[in-house]
């Protein structure tokens, strides 16, 4: 363990400056992530199976206990969406979908909050690594200049190792950013067409329910 510490010490210090501001644009990143999916995981349900419970519900007749069952899952976009539609369910259909379609729009923002910055935050990390790159070479370079040819070697390892740390703390950043942005950009569209599709279900089963279509048995 101190071993590991003790190179990721000394990779920082030999990238100079440039490496602890993208030190901090890797806390930004990991923190946008974790935030990220924890939140996408509190508002997850097990779809089908909440679905299936709920349709059976409404299909008896049970829209308070439907409603309950809603409720019961404050968190859960799915929940709250279908609750929505539920709370008009004796209203007509218009009244219905005009709930789900609005839920829907509250929705869908908080699902996509904070997932967009991901892609901003790798190309603001590939550009200050290039920019430590720049800057190690440039010292580098003039050092030789000014130095005994016995430090030249020295100098001239110094500002490559300089150079590269920078190139490669930067990179790997963009790469989290970007697998980051990836996987929750798919799982919360994965999230909203689920409510999307859930909504369009119950919105149908009401508007057979309400037109007396509905076979508590089938």
């Amino acid at each position: 363990m101190g071993s590991a510490l003790d190179t990721i010490k000394e990779f920082l210090a030999t990238g100079g400056p440039f490496m602890y501001v993208n030190c901090f644009s890797s806390a930004v990143a990991f923190a946008l992530i974790i935030e990220r999916t924890i939140a996408l995981f509190r508002a997850s349900l097990p779809g089908s199976a909440f679905m299936g419970q709920l349709m059976k519900q409404v299909r008896e007749g049970q829209i308070d206990r439907a409603k309950k069952l809603c409720a019961a899952a404050p968190r859960a976009s799915l929940a709250r969406v279908l609750q929505a539609g539920l709370s008009r369910a004796n209203r007509g259909e218009q009244e219905v979908a005009s709930a789900l379609e609005e839920a829907i729009l509250e929705e869908t923002p908080l699902l996509q909050k904070r997932i967009a910055p991901l892609w901003s935050l790798a190309n603001i990390a590939t550009l200050l690594g290039l920019i430590g790159t720049i800057s190690g070479l440039i010292s580098s370079f003039k050092a030789l200049g000014k130095a005994a040819p016995a430090q030249k070697a020295e100098l001239l390892s110094k500002g490559i190792s300089e150079a590269m740390n920078n190139t490669a703390f930067g990179l790997s950043i963009a790469v989290l950013c970007i697998v980051g942005h990836v996987l929750l950009t798919n799982r919360s569209k994965a999230m909203i067409e689920e409510m999307e599709l859930s909504a369009m279900k119950l919105e149908n089963l009401l508007a057979r329910r309400a037109a007396g279509e509905i076979n508590p048995a089938e």
